[in-house]
């Protein structure tokens, strides 16, 4: 998949005079996008071109990162003085850059996604292949409306591609609930028509398993545990994904698309900007090429104290996820601890291999225990063996009906395992929110700030309610 990075630019080029801004776009009535949709090859190529969107540094390649974890118990930022301590500070305002990145970013995909659907059928192509690629861009589109109800809530709904600009400016936010019947829907549609593997450049791309995997992901945020544990159950009885034996293993970019992974942003470094930033953002401040041999170090990601003590003694995944220390170019021991799992060399500054997991299989090894416990607590039943999977690849102990005596307590271990399984991972912050966590678990930390229901979701953005003002409101608790 990474090999098709000049096909990507390319794309990314003739689509950039099609408007960035979701509330912005103009028709595709333009010349170089007009007249582009005309072969198999140029489907491709725009179907990659969705796909590009989630390496932006505006989605996966940072704002994601710190609107979930930085905005949840996880992490920290060594500099408090910038936008983004205002994630760890729940000081969100309704002028944050970053949040105007995420909604504009992701409406940008969906848009690029929608144009490909309304097109793709007058193109003379072969058939298997048109079916798969809308069961693609029916996977992402789902996949950024499903990120998108998460930060912000009731959102505009855009399942057409504009004729006009009025049409672009005229979308209301309709209820979340409808944006959840829209992607379980662009998912049952993506699992129907993908298939489980690929071969050569094309491994990487969305298949029929990660399509059900988001869907159940989808069920369980809705707390439908029987449809969650329905799909999750397909998943894993299908036989194409596994846990690696060892944690470590996940991580490393020379192994990535592995059988652990469902879906992973791709990113390749050395190749015009397709590198990923992380192990630059996650480096200490200031540590200079203690960490990361070249490039800035930024500390945006700074594991927080009760993350790293939640670790069992001897809980094998602890050292592969945070640092606690690193050793200066003098010899010295600097007590700044970093996320360990976002470090990988970079080639140039910004230009890692590190690829970003979307979706895993551990994942869904965890959230089918959690909907089996939620329909109801069984002792030592399947439950406890899908959630000592996990533990088992840890090196702990097996936990039992004696260590877990009924439903509330199976909860919180799960909700802990996910913790420390997918940490940096961009799971912990919709994890507190889906389960109502958020308030008790953020408030008992002692944090200066105080967390309240209406920060379950993000404000909309200002420049899109001022663009648009007479259908976007801003979400409560948030002043426009």
């Amino acid at each position: 998949m990474k090999n098709k990075i000049l096909i990507i630019i390319l794309i990314t080029l003739i689509f950039s005079g099609c408007g960035e801004d979701f509330l912005d776009l103009n028709p595709v009535s333009q010349a170089n996008v007009g007249n582009f949709y005309k072969t198999e090859d140029d489907i491709t190529n725009a179907v990659w071109g969705v796909y590009d969107i989630l390496q932006q540094r505006e989605m996966y390649g940072f704002t994601m990162l710190v609107a979930t974890e930085n905005r949840s118990d996880n992490a920290t930022v060594a500099l408090q003085a910038n936008e983004y301590a205002d994630f760890d500070n729940f000081n969100i305002g309704n002028d944050n850059s970053i949040i105007n990145d995420l909604w504009n970013t992701h409406y940008s995909g969906i848009y690029r996604a929608n144009v490909i659907l309304a097109r793709i059928g007058d193109v003379s192509m072969n058939e298997v292949l048109r079916d798969q690629y809308i069961g693609e861009v029916k996977f992402l589109r789902g996949l950024m409306y499903f990120n998108l109800v998460r930060l912000f809530g009731d959102i505009p709904l855009v399942l057409t591609e504009p004729s006009s600009i009025d049409e672009g400016y005229g979308h209301v936010r309709r209820p979340a609930a409808e944006i959840y019947q829209q992607i379980e829907q662009d998912l049952i549609d993506a699992s129907q028509l993908l298939p489980d593997s690929y071969t050569g450049i094309d491994i990487g791309k969305a298949t029929s398993g990660a399509a059900l995997g988001l869907l159940g992901k989808v069920h369980l945020t809705n707390r439908d545990f029987a449809a969650a544990s329905n799909v999750l159950l397909q998943v894993i009885s299908g036989g194409d994904y596994d846990l690696l034996p060892n944690y470590a293993d996940i991580f490393d970019p020379a192994n990535s698309n592995h059988i652990e992974s469902m879906f992973e942003v791709q990113y390749k470094a050395g190749s015009s900007g397709e590198g990923s930033r992380y192990p630059n953002d996650a480096a200490p401040y200031q540590s200079g090429s203690a960490v990361v041999s070249v490039g800035d170090a930024r500390g945006i990601y700074v594991p927080e104290a009760n993350l790293i003590n939640e670790f069992e003694v001897g809980d094998l995944r602890k050292d592969v996820t945070v640092a606690e220390s690193y050793i200066d170019g003098g010899g010295n021991t600097i007590n700044v601890a970093y996320p360990t799992k976002l470090i990988s060399q970079p080639f140039q500054s910004n230009d890692s291999d590190l690829n970003w997991f979307v979706l895993r299989y551990a994942d869904v090894l965890l959230m089918y225990a959690e909907s089996l416990n939620e329909q109801g607590y069984v002792a030592d039943g399947d439950a406890f063996d899908y959630l000592n999977m996990i533990r088992d690849r840890a090196g702990l102990t097996n936990l039992t009906s004696a260590d877990l005596t009924n439903q509330s307590e199976f909860r919180t271990a799960v909700e802990s395992e996910r913790r420390l399984e997918l940490a940096f991972e961009g799971h912990r912050w919709f994890d507190l929110v889906r389960t109502g966590r958020y308030v008790p678990v953020m408030n008992s930390r002692g944090y200066i700030f105080t967390v309240e229901d209406y920060h379950r979701v993000y404000p909309i953005p200002q420049s899109q309610i001022d663009i648009n003002p007479s259908v976007l409101t801003q979400n409560t608790g948030y002043f426009n």
